[in-house]
Formats: C-alpha cells, sequence, structure tokens
C-alpha cells in the first residue's frame, strides 16, 4: 500500500509487487460513464506506456453511454485513454465461453471475445461504493468487468437469465465471484491487482451523475490475490472516521457476501499481511 495518489505513486506500488508481465499486456479499468469518477489517463498513463499494454473493457448491460461498440470508444476518447494507448472493447465481436469449477450458481461464464488475444492482464480498479454490488472493487472488475455484454446478464441473474433488475441479491454477488474464478483459472497467474482509493463515492463509475464523496482518499493499494486486496480496502473504509455512508452502502447491499462466496470457491484469501512502500 502506498498513500501516494499519484502517477509515481502508481508506478512504485506496480513495482513493489515484483511482477513480471510479458506478452501481450493488458490493462482492464472501467472507462467510466461522462461525469463519473472514472480514473484519469494523467494518473495512470506512465503505467499502461511502461507497460506497453493495451487497455480493455466490455460494454455495458444497462444501457448508458457505453452499451454499443462505436459509442463506447467514443466515450474511451472523450475520457483521454485512447491518447496514452490502444484501447479495445473486447466483446466488440461476442463472447468466449469461459468454465466456471465450484460455483454455486453458474457453470459457465461468458467474457469478452478478444479476452483471449492477451497473456497477461493488469486488473486497474477504481474502488468505490456501488448502486447493485455494495461496492466495487477488484472481483468486480475481473467478474462484470470482463463479461461481455452477454454475460453481465448472465451474472447478475445468477445465471438463470431473464430481468437482471429483479434477480436474488446473494446470487448475484455469488456469481460475481464465480466469474471471477472462472477468469483467473483461465489466467492461470498471469494477472495482478491495483485497486485504486479516491473519490471513493457511494455510487460507481457506472453512474453518470455519482454522489459526491464524503471522505477522505486513501491510497493505491496492490496484491496478486483478488480477495486479500479488495478486503484490504474494505477494512479500511471501515477503519476510516468519515467513512460510513460507504459502509451504509456496502452493507445495504450486503456487498461483504462476495468476499465470502470468492474465498469459499478459492478465488483467494481474506486474510491478508498489509505492507506499506511509504518511506
Amino acid at each position: 500500500m502506498t498513500t501516494d495518489i499519484s502517477p509515481e505513486g502508481l508506478m512504485a506500488i506496480y513495482e513493489a509487487l515484483g511482477a513480471e508481465p510479458s506478452g501481450k499486456i493488458a490493462v482492464k479499468l472501467s472507462t467510466g460513464e461522462n461525469g463519473s469518477n472514472y480514473l484519469r489517463p494523467e494518473l495512470i498513463g506512465d503505467l499502461v506506456q511502461e507497460l506497453g499494454a493495451t487497455i480493455v473493457e466490455c460494454n455495458t448491460a444497462y444501457g448508458g453511454q457505453r452499451a454499443n461498440t462505436a459509442m463506447h470508444y467514443q466515450v474511451a476518447e472523450d475520457h483521454g485513454y485512447t491518447a496514452i494507448a490502444d484501447v479495445d472493447i473486447m466483446d466488440e465481436d461476442g463472447s468466449m465461453t469461459l468454465q466456471v469449477t465450484g460455483g454455486d450458481n453458474l457453470t459457465e461464464n461468458y467474457v469478452g471475445a478478444h479476452f483471449a488475444n492477451y497473456d497477461y492482464y493488469v486488473v486497474l480498479s477504481h474502488f468505490k461504493g456501488h448502486a447493485m454490488a455494495g461496492y466495487g472493487g477488484a472481483i468486480k472488475n475481473i467478474s462484470i468487468g470482463i463479461a461481455s455484454s452477454e454475460g453481465k446478464g448472465h451474472i447478475h441473474t445468477g445465471g438463470k437469465g431473464g430481468s437482471m433488475w429483479s434477480a436474488d441479491q446473494d446470487s448475484f454477488l455469488e456469481s460475481m465471484a464465480e466469474a471471477g474464478k472462472s477468469v483467473t483459472d483461465y489466467l492461470d497467474g498471469n494477472i495482478l491487482y491495483i485497486n485504486v482509493m479516491n473519490r471513493l463515492s457511494v455510487d460507481c463509475d457506472c453512474d453518470g451523475n455519482p454522489a459526491e464523496p464524503d471522505m477522505h482518499d486513501i491510497g493505491i493499494l496492490a496484491s496478486l490475490d483478488p480477495v486479500a486486496v479488495d478486503q484490504a480496502c474494505i477494512d479500511l473504509v471501515y477503519g476510516a472516521e468519515d467513512g460510513q455512508s460507504l459502509v451504509d452502502r456496502i452493507e445495504s447491499r450486503n456487498g461483504l457476501h462476495t468476499l465470502e462466496q470468492a474465498e469459499k470457491i478459492g478465488l483467494g484469501s481474506r486474510e491478508y499481511q498489509l505492507v506499506s512502500i511509504d518511506e
């Protein structure tokens, strides 16, 4: 962890992991709706360019400005991402299927068809609240985030289909963990996770009119374990004197259940050691 939320801090936290990505590298982030708290290219550009990476994302399933590929590429340009790297909307050509093992809800996960084009994924997440999941971090970014538009609906309904707005909440949360597990199983260790804890709104970057953050920025955390890094961020929010709004959002959606299911199925561990790299 570092409290230095800057391009230099982001580079330092990446280097502290000691990972050695090779081959074709993808940086998975949320391009964000206009008006949202998406990660700014000024913050992430140095890291993305150092990696020689492609920024990857998938279309939404709820409408908005990123529901079709042409509009989504325009948003990526408007938000400055195309100025720092190539951008690939991975479900531009539909979906590919990943097998889910050990899940209680899903047996398959549908990700963008271009997912297999990359050898290593750097999962760069803006940690924040979320109107449906309670919070969004690394697990959400590798599940809903890497899912194609079709796959997003599949996760939201716990694999049952139908309206994703009327699905069972716990099944949705469990399915996020299960979809994430299918991604990590496929990549077999060729993935790392960085969570940026700034602009900590109770609302997601999929919301073009999010609530203003009412708590302070915390820092940047990185791990090779998506469960550990999300749990550490959760604990920092719970430990913050001004974090009650975000805690209320997480608890009102039973958001911690995603972490429970993720640990249960072997996506990662909720136990961790927090190591500061600040001098």
